[in-house]
């Protein structure tokens, strides 16, 4: 089963990923993906985002995306933890770690929650400027990524 986290406060990518490892022989390979806040899209300063979502719906939501991905690959094991609320540019924001007995589960898996995430989750991003806040609006490119994965 899944270790599925939705916070506030920082995490710790070293302790998630001992706790998903901690008292297992049968992991060849651990794939860790972090996402953070970036200080500019095109062209533009960002100095903040702030992340919303529904508790309920995204903590099952996230759920049974990383139980699609156990059904799509051999995996040991899943975590994602996910921040909300205001980050700086630079905070982390986001951290997938998928286990595997093969580096290619592992990379697959971590791929695809990775694209589900940034185009399916059930998360309101806005940006903060020096214009003003804005809505982040989803980006073909990102839509184009997760389309792979369609059954």
């Amino acid at each position: 089963m899944a270790h599925i986290k939705i916070q506030e406060e920082p995490f710790d990518q070293a302790a998630e990923e001992a706790r998903l490892r901690s008292g297992r022989s049968d992991i060849g390979a651990i794939v860790t993906f972090k996402g953070i806040v970036r200080g500019s899209e095109a062209g533009g300063e960002i100095a903040a985002i702030t992340l919303e979502h529904y508790p309920g719906m995204t903590a099952r939501e996230l759920e049974r995306i990383a139980a699609e991905a156990e059904a799509r690959w051999p995996l040991k094991g899943v975590a994602i933890i996910h921040r909300i609320g205001r980050l700086a540019a630079g905070d982390d924001i986001v951290l997938v770690i998928t286990a595997s007995q093969s580096r290619h589960a592992a990379f697959e898996a971590a791929s695809f929650l990775m694209d589900w995430l940034k185009t399916s989750a059930p998360f309101w991003k806005s940006e903060g400027t020096r214009e003003g806040t804005r809505w982040v609006e989803a980006r073909a490119s990102d839509d184009d990524a997760a389309a792979r994965w369609k059954k």
